[in-house]
């Protein structure tokens, strides 16, 4: 079973930094995409940032843009979000996502984790 949990949340001033993680567990045969999503109070869910393994490729959200940068680390299967200079429309809840195939399946499927909480504020 494929599991993702973030963790590296919390309070932060404007201005200030946090690096999210996303822990990848379970048999993975193979993974197309690995991405941040963030929702924040009364918001729909918005991408935030992605990258696209076969492709080599990256997407960033315009409003984070030169801001924030994802990152992974194969041999920890791990993907990080550095965020720097927030802002107090960042707050949200991210979460961590991947396009993943488990052994032996036919298709990738969409996992999610369960969140981590960023607050900028004063």
């Amino acid at each position: 079973q494929v599991q993702l949990v973030e963790s590296g949340g919390g309070l932060v001033q404007p201005g200030g930094s946090l690096n999210l993680s996303c822990a990848v567990s379970g048999s993975i045969a193979s993974a197309y995409a690995m991405g941040w999503y963030r929702q924040g109070p009364g918001k729909p869910r918005e991408l935030v940032a992605r990258f696209i393994m076969s492709l080599r490729t990256t997407y960033y959200a315009d409003s984070v843009k030169g801001r924030f940068t994802i990152s992974r680390d194969n041999a920890e299967n791990t993907v990080y979000l550095q965020m720097n200079n927030l802002e107090p429309e960042d707050t949200a809840v991210y979460l961590c996502n991947g396009a993943i195939m488990a052994p032996g399946a036919v298709q990738y499927s969409n996992y999610w984790g369960p969140g981590t909480q960023v607050t900028v504020s004063s």
